[in-house]
């Protein structure tokens, strides 16, 4: 281009020469778009390259179904973000399953942050992001693995507890449990309504399970597997009630049903594994685990499994969403997670005497009351102090 314009300029003072000079400039403007057009080629090919890499080597981003607690009432398919296409079709079908799974998110996020809330990280979330949990569940560690599992048992606890209720047309009380049956106690008679948690499995295994069988990789395998280990733990923990007929409650005849225990159980039961959790990594063909070389045990279908190691949550990072420990609370005497020792990370801690109101040498009256005094008490709060450096305020 720049010798076509040259050329044109220069045949203006010498007519007589104009056809050979646009000849000759043609040529050099043919050579010139040439070479401009491989180097566009070059720069293609290493912008794809690099897309690529991108592509391979970073985690991805992903907003989440979990998003759904934090629609409430509003749960519309087309606002959800992330969801693949399985979900949102299960999502349009079942749109008071969907309101059932967003109650219960709130809820397995209340059990999370009782499960953690001793730890440095403690299940924080974050307002208004499609994550719910940030970049903290990008890395594919301990954390994760106990998320996935939560938020996939709290799927089953809540299609579950909303088909016993009656407030889904899909399903109702468990349909197997009819007739007679017997126990270490003797003979009973299935009646009541058992909890239907088959149905609340096989819903969340469609649901939840359907964004991580688009993908064949690692985290992946690590997702599906942690889903399933919190699938199986509210089955783990039904329980058989029973009610008692006959002379004086003299259980000469038993009706029974089967019932969920209080989801605290299915929580206590992944922290335990959360702590025992098995590193692993990805087998040569891609279909499964082989266990990290400095794990002392295989793991097996009912361990939580993680792939990368956890930060240690000190300090405030953008980057590994970690949110810090500075101005946490924590317990001056104790040794464990809640310790100053161990939730300061070393920094030491600030103390703050304030005064709390609190009820006390309570009392019955007849009928039915019970009274108390307000007593006023002086206690110790300590907080973890901030990083002396400015630079560790905040890693980017």
């Amino acid at each position: 281009m720049f010798g076509l314009s040259k050329t044109q300029g220069f045949s203006r003072n010498r007519s007589d020469a104009s056809v050979a000079t646009k000849g000759l400039g043609l040529r050099h403007a043919s050579r010139n778009l040439a070479s401009l057009s491989e180097g566009s080629n070059a720069t293609s090919r290493l912008y794809v390259a690099f897309v690529l890499l991108l592509l391979l080597f970073t985690p991805r981003v992903d907003s989440s179904w979990w998003y759904i607690g934090a629609l409430g009432a509003g749960v519309i398919c087309d606002n959800i973000p992330g969801l693949v296409n399985k979900q949102r079709q299960l999502c349009q079908q079942h749109p008071d399953i969907m309101q059932s799974i967003g109650d219960g998110a709130k809820e397995w996020i209340q059990e999370c942050q009782h499960q953690f809330r001793h730890h440095r990280w403690n299940c924080s979330t974050l307002d208004r992001d499609h994550t719910v949990f940030g970049r903290v569940m990008l890395r594919s560690s301990r954390e994760a693995a106990f998320v996935y599992a939560i938020s996939s048992a709290g799927v089953v606890y809540a299609i579950t507890q909303a088909c016993s209720q009656g407030e889904l047309k899909i399903c109702s009380c468990d349909p197997h449990k009819r007739g007679h049956a017997s126990d270490d106690r003797g003979n009973f008679d299935w009646g009541g309504c058992s909890d239907n948690v088959n149905y609340g499995i096989k819903f969340a295994k469609a649901f939840v399970d359907a964004r991580e069988r688009a993908v064949r990789d690692a985290r992946a395998l690590m997702n599906l597997h942690n889903n399933r280990c919190g699938r199986t733990a509210v089955k783990r923990f039904m329980k058989l009630e029973c009610k008692c007929h006959g002379v004086s409650g003299s259980c000469v005849l038993r009706t029974c049903w089967l019932a969920m225990a209080d989801f605290r159980k299915t929580g206590d039961y992944l922290q335990r594994k959360y702590h025992g959790a098995v590193e692993v990594t990805m087998n040569q063909d891609g279909t499964g685990f082989a266990v990290a070389d400095r794990e002392p045990r295989k793991a097996t279908k009912n361990d939580l499994v993680y792939v990368e190691d956890s930060p240690d949550y000190c300090l405030r990072d953008k980057t590994a969403g970690s949110l810090g420990t500075s101005g946490r609370v924590c317990s001056k005497s104790s040794m464990g997670t809640d310790g100053c020792e161990v939730m300061c990370c070393g920094r030491g801690y600030d103390t703050t005497r304030v005064r709390r109101v609190t009820k006390c040498e309570c009392k019955f009256k007849w009928c039915c009351a019970v009274e108390c005094k307000d007593c006023e008490e002086t206690v110790d709060i300590h907080t973890c102090k901030a990083p002396r450096l400015a630079n560790w305020l905040d890693h980017t």
